[in-house]
């Protein structure tokens, strides 16, 4: 596997593009991915129960066939908590869309992301996917119309051969904050031109989202818009991948890594973030106790004010791990900040007070947990919680 330089049109088959309609002041705010063959696909959803339009018509269009060929998505506007008529405009994007690029309405996904609660401009809307377009558009310029919040563009490509054939995968998302999931408010799109059966597809998308978008946090809130969504033309004719073959093992490694490299980017956006917290736990006796303990100390407000704060507070860290709701014995548990250990089976150890001051100082800062009562581990991102984030959200609408 090799990471190259790419973009979300990087696999065979693909093309995307982005414009400014104006539902935002200056960036571009919509965009299309496109692809020249029908796609299987495979998708994931927020798990708030307050989900916005652009879900169901997304949900609706998966409900013939798991075929896409093209997903729809604005930024600006999240078209969420805007009843009927909300509904009927996030209809009208998948038609325009379908109608534009000549394509069957059920092929279309739909994907928003800004502001709930307000209508959508849809005279914006339709303007500005009249300007898309269809295979000479500019894919840089769609990884940034998806972008709210956001600091920087999160892309990631890979190349691997499989059984003689070069295969792509390409990966972007948006998320900065509000970042909680069972999906938060994030969108992530994969492209790759493998050939995979739609079946297959969404039980890998379920896992890798499992071990790597829902192990991120940025401020505990789950919102109602955003999924992840797949698709896989077979534009690089290989075999049909089939689980359990040295082939399928190959895929699914790339696939981790593009899902992985995303949601470690998002919890390094987190809105007014300094740093991306990352926490291992081992030594668990199931995966799920550990990534839950994981995602608690991550998640902790007290634990990310201290990583904005420089301080290597372990009660902080032992403290999340006592109301985590996983197993563990209260008297077995070894924690290090960057390799440093602080604590040795639930006693303080001696260490070097500069050297863990001037490791917090830097941009990525590591927590191992080791629990030490069985052989399973999990892995949770997210980001400190500073100033500037209190700023941004107090001023969202401003």
């Amino acid at each position: 596997m090799e990471q190259i330089k790419g973009n979300i049109a990087s696999p065979k088959g693909f093309y995307a593009d982005g414009k400014h309609a104006g539902l935002k002041r200056k960036r571009n705010d919509i965009g299309w991915i496109y692809s020249e063959v029908p796609a299987e696909s495979a998708a994931v959803y927020t798990m708030n129960q307050m989900q916005a339009a652009p879900i169901f018509v997304t949900k609706d269009s998966f409900a013939k066939d798991a075929q896409l060929q093209a997903i729809i998505v604005n930024s600006g506007n999240a078209n969420a908590c805007t009843g009927n008529q909300g509904l009927l405009d996030a209809q009208v994007m998948r038609t325009k869309t379908a109608e534009n690029l000549q394509i069957p309405v059920e092929s279309v996904a739909v994907a928003s992301t800004g502001i709930i609660g307000d209508m959508l401009p849809m005279d914006k809307i339709i303007a500005g996917i009249d300007m898309l377009e269809k295979k000479t558009g500019n894919a840089i310029d769609f990884e940034e119309a998806i972008l709210t919040t956001d600091t920087f563009q999160k892309q990631i490509t890979f190349q691997m051969e499989i059984s003689g054939k070069t295969v792509t995968m390409s990966g972007v998302a948006k998320g900065s904050g509000m970042i909680h999931p069972n999906m938060a408010t994030m969108l992530a799109f994969i492209t790759t031109d493998a050939a995979i059966p739609a079946g297959l597809l969404q039980k890998l998308l379920k896992i890798k989202v499992d071990k790597t978008f829902n192990q991120i946090t940025v401020d505990g809130d789950t919102s109602t818009n955003d999924m992840v969504v797949i698709m896989a033309n077979g534009c690089a004719e290989n075999p049909i991948l089939q689980e359990g073959t040295a082939d399928w093992e190959k895929f699914a490694a790339m696939f981790q890594a593009v899902t992985e490299h995303l949601a470690k980017s998002i919890a390094r956006d987190g809105e007014g973030a300094t740093k991306l917290i990352e926490v291992q736990v081992n030594g668990a006796t199931k995966t799920a106790d550990a990534r839950m303990i994981a995602k608690k100390i991550v998640s902790s407000s007290l634990v990310k004010t201290a990583a904005f704060g420089g301080d290597g507070n372990w009660g902080r860290i032992i403290c999340a791990i006592g109301y985590s709701g996983g197993r563990f014995a209260p008297d077995n548990i070894t924690i290090k900040i960057g390799g440093i250990e602080i604590l040795n089976h639930s006693n303080q150890t001696i260490f070097n007070q500069q050297a863990l001051d001037d490791y917090l100082e830097q941009e990525h800062i590591v927590i191992e947990v080791d629990l030490h009562i069985g052989l399973e581990s999990g892995t949770a991102w997210g980001c400190d919680l500073s100033y500037e984030y209190v700023k941004i959200n107090a001023c969202y609408r401003t």
